[in-house]
């Protein structure tokens, strides 16, 4: 009983907040939503017993979300929470999409003649899963996961020429701005 009702918890956090997405008026209020609502999906998730799935939901998509917010505070430079902005783009158009793929994706389900079950399900279920997935390929992306997130990183400084802090000083505070090119911040 009480995790059928954390379940439902969960599920319900999950569209509550994937929802918020488009009703927030900031790109980091829309990106902390929608960590929330992965956050609660990859719960609900290890619910399932589907504990390599699950972990692995969470923290893929956290990761994701802080590099997201890194990013807008970097190239903005300034909090994006503070600029308001819609997350809404052809309202009319993205609702009759949402609709059409619901009406296509639900007739699949309820159309489509299931396979019968074939064999037992596996002794460990996730080991299962995870072998699957990755197969013998863990060990690669595992050294290749660093070398990637370097290359981002790499990428990001050899593209940002100059910063605020080339701009505003050291302790940001040199006003007005000193833009090495004009029409920039300081124009």
């Amino acid at each position: 009983m009480v995790l059928d009702v954390g379940f439902w918890v969960v599920a319900v956090v999950a569209v509550a907040s994937g929802a918020a997405v488009f009703i927030v008026d900031s790109m980091a209020r829309a990106t902390y939503a929608l960590a929330l609502s992965f956050i609660a999906v990859g719960v609900a998730v290890l619910m399932l017993r589907q504990d390599y799935v699950g972990v692995i939901t969470i923290l893929m998509m956290v990761m994701e979300m802080a590099v997201m917010a890194v990013y807008m505070v970097m190239f903005m430079g300034m909090n994006p929470a503070l600029m308001p902005m819609s997350m809404v783009h052809d309202n009319r158009r993205a609702v009759g999409a949402a609709v059409a793929t619901f009406v296509v994706l639900g007739a699949g389900a309820l159309l489509i003649p299931w396979p019968t079950r074939r064999g037992a399900p596996p002794a460990d279920p996730t080991r299962a899963l995870g072998e699957a997935l990755m197969g013998p390929h863990m060990l690669a992306m595992v050294v290749i996961s660093p070398v990637m997130v370097a290359t981002i990183v790499a990428g990001v400084v050899l593209a940002a020429h100059r910063t605020r802090y080339d701009r505003f000083g050291d302790d940001l505070r040199r006003r007005p701005a000193r833009d090495p090119r004009r029409g920039g911040v300081g124009r």
